[in-house]
């Protein structure tokens, strides 16, 4: 047994106390618990510390190492900064799912067994929709729904990776494996599904921008990134992981470019940002793993932030839309300044987070001479800077005076704000205090003359590109068609083709089968007799007396046949 209370357990119980409390003590809670689950992590060695039975298998719930507990460590620290956001302006149940939803990542990340990792995969599937389902809209419930369906639809496939496994190899332990069997590969799709990789990615900018702005803060940290975890832990050096994260790092900048929604634009973001871990992990080497973990627990940070300052700008003008809003610097100048940092540290701008942690992964590219990786990357930074970086915040804070003029954030979101902005910078001045905790000795200089002029030029190049393009930018009342519209447009009009013709059939058979009823009713009438009106009976053509004669004939003609047929036989 263990002579501390798990991590995960600590943050579910907390969760589980925010509905009965009241008042101070349910403040107490929610800024208390986080702190005392990352007390917690901390206390987690390496190694395995606890296994239970189950059937023939050693369960291992907890297993320490380096990366699980850098995952744990951001995850206690982002339920922290989102439950200090949102304490004020959320309501308890919405809270309460927020916080168990975190308790699933960090059960994730010390699951050392892939049935506990599953468990507490599926309960973050669970009370993350219903974290969804609190925007509390008419679209927020019908998204939730979706992110529903399309996460049982992942765990389901991951359990069947799971079980054949199990089955195949008699050993449920966490450990690296390739795409290389049927098994192996559903675990991947699996979790690939909540790494948000095209083309099963829509569920994220569907259901994320529905939610509560307090809601879609918690909602950009967790299944993304623990499934980045799952991937270190089960998939290190799959060569596929670089085409698919590549592929991710492209399509989330185009729909990113294209999007009006400003949450929604963050959204794709993620997809992007995600596709630069999801590459390293594919190339697999020391660096590459560190630049992953490194980037993952930076981009949770500036990911947030970034949500914080959107939510708070919808918050108080209750608008959504880039094209409905606009200098909104002159009334919400920390919400303006906050977005302005996590948009630098979400393009690698120097003495940012997002520079110590990105580069890392390019440099692991060079490492390996994997040159058009290495370009690839580099062009994605400077499309990021373009949607994420100016897009965001010059669309929300600036450009056109729209005539709004609301208040600044809420103080506790604002507090939550200025911490995480703080936290962004403090990792690109300083980015040793994040290295020194990455899975593996760090021997890289983030802060090189030829690397902070590279990264300067391209942002600088695409800033300068944003702008002679702006008209270009500027968007309008458009909707941006994903890969759901094939099931959410094609397969319902295909459904509904099919339901119909079913019922036209159906009515067509009905019909007919009236209608064979009657001739047949004639028929049974011409042969079996009926009732007149009055109640006499007319007899049929069965019923008739016929004359014996006639009954003699018919008897001889059958028995000739019969005969005939007998010795033809």
């Amino acid at each position: 047994m263990i002579d501390f209370l798990p991590p995960a357990m600590i943050l579910l119980l907390g969760a589980l106390l925010i509905g009965p409390t009241r008042g101070a003590l349910r403040t107490a809670v929610v800024l208390v618990t986080p702190l005392l689950t990352l007390a917690a992590v901390w206390q987690v060695p390496d190694g395995v510390v606890l296994t239970l039975q189950f059937l023939q298998y050693p369960i291992e719930p907890i297993e320490g190492s380096p990366v699980r507990r850098l995952f744990a460590t951001i995850f206690a620290l982002m339920a922290f900064g989102g439950g200090l956001y949102a304490y004020r302006q959320a309501r308890w149940f919405e809270l309460a799912a927020a916080y168990a939803y975190a308790a699933g990542a960090i059960g994730v990340s010390f699951a050392g067994d892939l049935i506990s990792l599953f468990l507490f995969w599926e309960l973050m599937a669970l009370f993350s929709t219903v974290v969804v389902w609190c925007g509390g809209t008419p679209g927020a419930r019908a998204a939730g729904i979706r992110y529903a369906i399309m996460h049982l639809l992942g765990g389901v496939i991951l359990k069947v990776g799971i079980e054949g496994v199990m089955v195949h190899t008699g050993s449920i332990e966490v450990r690296p494996m390739l795409a290389d069997n049927f098994d192996h590969w559903m675990i991947l799709i699996g979790i690939l599904i909540n790494a948000a990789a095209p083309p099963l990615s829509a569920w994220l900018s569907d259901a994320y921008p529905e939610s509560s702005p307090t809601g879609s803060v918690f909602l950009s940290a967790f299944t993304t990134k623990t499934a980045v975890l799952a991937l270190i832990l089960l998939f290190p050096g799959e060569p596929l992981l670089i085409g698919i994260g590549l592929f991710m790092v492209m399509y989330g900048i185009i729909y990113a470019l294209l999007e009006n929604n400003i949450r929604r634009i963050l959204a794709f973001s993620i997809v992007n940002q995600v596709g630069f871990m999801v590459c390293a992990i594919g190339i697999g080497t020391q660096m590459a793993i560190n630049g992953a973990a490194a980037h993952a627990f930076a981009h949770i940070i500036y990911k947030a932030l970034l949500f914080m300052s959107a939510g708070a700008v919808v918050y108080r003008t209750g608008l959504n839309k880039c094209s409905e809003v606009g200098g909104l610097f002159r009334t919400m100048p920390l919400t303006a300044v906050c977005g302005i940092i996590g948009a630098l540290a979400i393009s690698g701008f120097p003495l940012t987070s997002g520079f110590t942690t990105k580069t890392m992964i390019s440099q692991a590219a060079a490492n390996e001479s994997l040159v058009w990786v290495y370009f690839l990357l580099a062009a994605a930074s400077a499309g990021v800077f373009l949607h994420a970086g100016i897009k965001f915040p010059w669309f929300v804070f600036f450009q056109r005076d729209s005539g709004l003029r609301p208040k600044d954030a809420p103080w506790n979101m604002a507090v939550a704000m200025v911490l995480f902005s703080a936290l962004c910078i403090l990792f690109g001045v300083a980015p040793q205090l994040l290295y020194d905790y990455l899975p593996y000795p760090v021997d890289y200089k983030a802060y090189t003359a030829g690397k902070v002029v590279f990264y300067l030029q391209l942002l600088l190049f695409s800033g300068l590109a944003f702008f002679l393009l702006l008209p270009l930018m500027r968007r309008t009342e458009t909707i941006s068609l994903d890969t759901d519209w094939l099931w959410r447009v094609v397969a319902f009009r295909a459904a509904r083709r099919v339901t119909t013709t079913v019922a036209r059939l159906g009515l067509a058979l009905r019909e007919l089968t009236e209608l064979l009823g009657q001739k047949v009713g004639e028929r049974g009438r011409r042969l079996f007799g009926t009732r007149s009106a009055d109640g006499r009976l007319m007899p049929g053509v069965f019923a008739r007396a016929w004359p014996i004669g006639t009954t003699a004939l018919w008897i001889a003609v059958l028995l000739t046949a019969y005969v005939f047929f007998y010795y033809l036989d």
